[in-house]
């Protein structure tokens, strides 16, 4: 009898201990993270006032939970940003020191590095990855080699066996389900990948040289329609969301979407609405399809407890053609200098909404100063998971900035910046020291206008609260400033981190880190 009553209360110690983990996993939130490509800072309504596209559900998206207005990717480029924000480390921490990957690069990520994705996976979440990767992956080669560099040629791609496993990418960091191309929309081969297997062999060359819609050539399968790709994604994912709401288990789904990054290619129920350009057309589409993920998150009776994020990687790129834009009054980068690759704030400031009905009062305005590497504290915090010391070296958790917990302290103390050829920035408060010349991108001063930058003081310092189009180049003035920052930034890069914690490697290279060459001038 004793054993019997014995076991009776074992039983029920474990049936309280699992429907507890029910509970605790119920009361977790779905984390839902937009990633859009190219999207500028003044894209969005609610964030520039004098904009020109209409975007009445991301408008509304800030409306019912908060915005920041001083929200920064690691990168001002793809492929570096997205390793931040699934690492939590910046990306010049890695081998990829400028730069981006191509649609056959080798994997970035190793399976050593712990992601976003396994954190959660760890923590009983379901993990899906659908949209956009950039990050490298292994393609099956028919003939073992350098796999011909990571240049254009045509030529390359007949090395690649399609019809075999995809080793190394989203499935091995984490994510229990993915679906994706490997580079950008206009990265070749064009072909998708679920789950480490291409859907379908390529049966055809695809390229496009329009001024908009141009993409470089490429094997393409039969299943890949480029006007489609952002339309495909979005559908998956509102189908992803629908099946995992059924089970009560919380999920994580990382949306990375092609767009509006080029080609430029709105479908055509939405060419010529934004009255603009092609580009203002296709950010509507966006707008609307976020919209509909909005409906459907509803309609699963899952928005109370699920977490939203909509941000960009980077500043918007001149291929939505600038011009025509500000000749109708639209500026994607607001009142900020440059836009995609550069140093400069259009670069790399981005728009960025949270939403979270439970946790998110609405309407609220966060000027903090954030970053996409953050996402990894962030998630960590809301499952309880401690960081290990070379886990998320330089993310800062969002949690009491969703709560409101305000205190005397800012979130960070610091945030590095990172060009596409390398050049660094610092920023702390309202100062940001660049540690260039010119923009270390795509606007002028470029790297390459070696004239205009000799005439140039080889550093800028600016002060963005009273100067946030950085006009004004207080480098030669405000010394003791400046060395105050470059010591922060020198003391980051070195120590392996920008985070409290013990100190870390960054990841060997065979090559010298000539951007670094301010830490001993």
């Amino acid at each position: 009898m004793k054993v019997y009553l014995f076991l009776i209360g074992i039983a029920a110690l474990l049936a309280v201990s699992v429907g507890s983990e029910k509970i605790q996993q119920r009361n977790r939130p779905n984390i839902i993270y937009v990633l859009a490509d190219d999207l500028g800072y003044g894209d969005i309504a609610v964030f520039n006032e004098n904009g020109k596209i209409p975007t009445p559900n991301l408008d509304r998206l800030a409306s019912d939970g908060m915005i920041f207005t001083d929200a920064h990717t690691s990168s001002a480029v793809c492929t570096p940003t997205r390793y931040g924000i699934l690492t939590g480390r910046y990306n010049w921490r890695s081998r990829l020191k400028s730069g981006v990957l191509t649609g056959k690069s080798k994997a970035l990520i190793p399976s050593s590095r712990k992601t976003v994705a396994a954190v959660l996976k760890e923590n009983k979440y379901a993990t899906a990855f659908i949209g956009k990767w950039h990050l490298g992956w292994d393609w099956a080669q028919k003939k073992e080699g350098d796999f011909g560099g990571e240049g254009w040629n045509p030529e390359d791609f007949g090395n690649i066996d399609f019809s075999k496993q995809v080793k190394n990418g989203p499935n091995t960091l984490g994510f229990e389900y993915s679906y994706g191309h490997s580079g950008s929309l206009d990265m070749a081969p064009y072909v998708y990948v679920e789950n480490g297997m291409p859907t379908q062999l390529p049966d055809r060359v695809t390229v496009d040289k329009n001024a908009y819609s141009w993409w470089r050539e490429g094997p393409t399968a039969s299943d890949f329609v480029h006007e489609d790709v952002t339309p495909n994604f979005f559908r998956r994912s509102f189908q992803y969301i629908r099946e995992r709401s059924k089970d009560g288990k919380p999920f994580f789904l990382y949306l990375a979407l092609p767009s509006p990054h080029t080609p430029i290619l709105p479908t055509t129920e939405w060419q010529g609405k934004s009255g603009l350009n092609p580009y203002g057309d296709f950010v509507m589409m966006i707008d609307a399809y976020m919209g509909q993920l909005e409906k459907v998150i509803k309609e699963a009776g899952i928005e109370k407890n699920t977490l939203i994020i909509f941000t960009s990687d980077n500043g918007c790129s001149p291929e939505a053609n600038f011009d025509v834009l500000k000749q109708k009054g639209h500026l994607p980068g607001y009142k900020y200098r440059g836009h995609k690759a550069d140093i400069f704030e259009g670069g790399h400031r981005v728009p960025f909404i949270a939403k979270w009905p439970e946790v998110i009062q609405k309407g609220r305005v966060s000027d903090a100063t954030i970053c996409t590497t953050d996402l990894m504290a962030s998630c960590a915090e809301i499952v309880g998971y401690s960081l290990a010391a070379n886990e998320g070296e330089d993310s800062h958790s969002l949690l009491p900035l969703f709560k409101n917990e305000l205190t005397d302290k800012p979130t960070r103390e610091g945030t590095v910046h990172h060009s596409i050829n390398g050049s660094f920035a610092i920023r702390k408060g309202d100062w940001k020291l660049i540690m260039c010349p010119g923009s270390g991108g795509w606007s002028f001063p470029k790297p390459s206008d070696t004239t205009a930058l000799a005439s140039l003081p080889k550093f800028q310092l600016y002060n963005l609260k009273e100067d946030p189009g950085e006009m004004n180049n207080l480098y030669e003035t405000k010394t003791e400033k400046v060395g105050e920052l470059r010591s922060l930034l020198v003391k980051y890069i070195t120590e392996g981190r920008s985070t409290p914690g013990i100190s870390q490697t960054n990841d060997p290279i065979d090559f010298i880190w000539e951007q670094t060459a301010f830490i001993n001038p």
